[in-house]
Order: C-alpha cells, then sequence, then structure tokens
C-alpha cells in the first residue's frame, strides 16, 4: 500500500530483505523496544525486522504513516524509504498492561 511518500509493507509474510535494503532488527517487549533509537538515512530503502518477545504488541510511526502488529514467534517486516529528515516518534499502539504509555522510541533520519 503507498502512504504518502512512503512505501510501508507490515506482514508476517512479506518477503527476505533485498540486497539494497537497509536492515534494522527490532525487539519488542513489556514495555520496551531494543533499540529505542533507529536511525536510518534519508532516501535508503530500509526494512525493519520487528520481533515481540512476550506478547502481541504495536509498532506505530503516525508521521511516517508507518503502523504494524507484532506477533510473538514471527518476524514483521515493515519497508519504508525515508523521504525527509528529522525525528520521528514511535510508540506500541496495542495496550500491553501498566506501563504501555511509556513503551516508545525514535526514528532519526538524517543525510
Amino acid at each position: 500500500m503507498l502512504l504518502g511518500s512512503f512505501q510501508a509493507f507490515a506482514t508476517a509474510e512479506s518477503p527476505s530483505p533485498a540486497p539494497n535494503e537497509q536492515v534494522i532488527k527490532v525487539t519488542a517487549k513489556k514495555f520496551e523496544y531494543s533499540p529505542s533509537v533507529i536511525a536510518v538515512k534519508l532516501n535508503v530503502p530500509v526494512v525493519l525486522e520487528l520481533t515481540s518477545l512476550d506478547r502481541v504488541h504495536g509498532f506505530a510511526v503516525p508521521d511516517l504513516k508507518l503502523q504494524a502488529e507484532i506477533k510473538p514467534g514471527e518476524v514483521t517486516r515493515v519497508r519504508f524509504i525515508p523521504d525527509k529528515v528529522g525525528t520521528f516518534d514511535f510508540h506500541c499502539s496495542v495496550f500491553c498492561g501498566t506501563g504501555h504509555e511509556d513503551m516508545s522510541g525514535q526514528v532519526v533520519v538524517t543525510n
């Protein structure tokens, strides 16, 4: 699906990354992401490989129009091409208990 200037896919069945894509592995667990800061380059294709260590979590970057559900035991791949420089907050979009509101991080896009 095409979302603004970003091409974003989020499925467990998504194909493996292509050689030109920057792959970043991100794990989610109550109540944190690791890493919590994701650094990417402007106009370089990115694949986030999201996994959950404990339960269903969400991954939402509203300013980049990215949204995914992360299920335990699966890899959810989110593909996008950052086309603007900046720092963009992300958070868990699936309530996961007390502490959920602190489950967040940032995508930092640089030249």
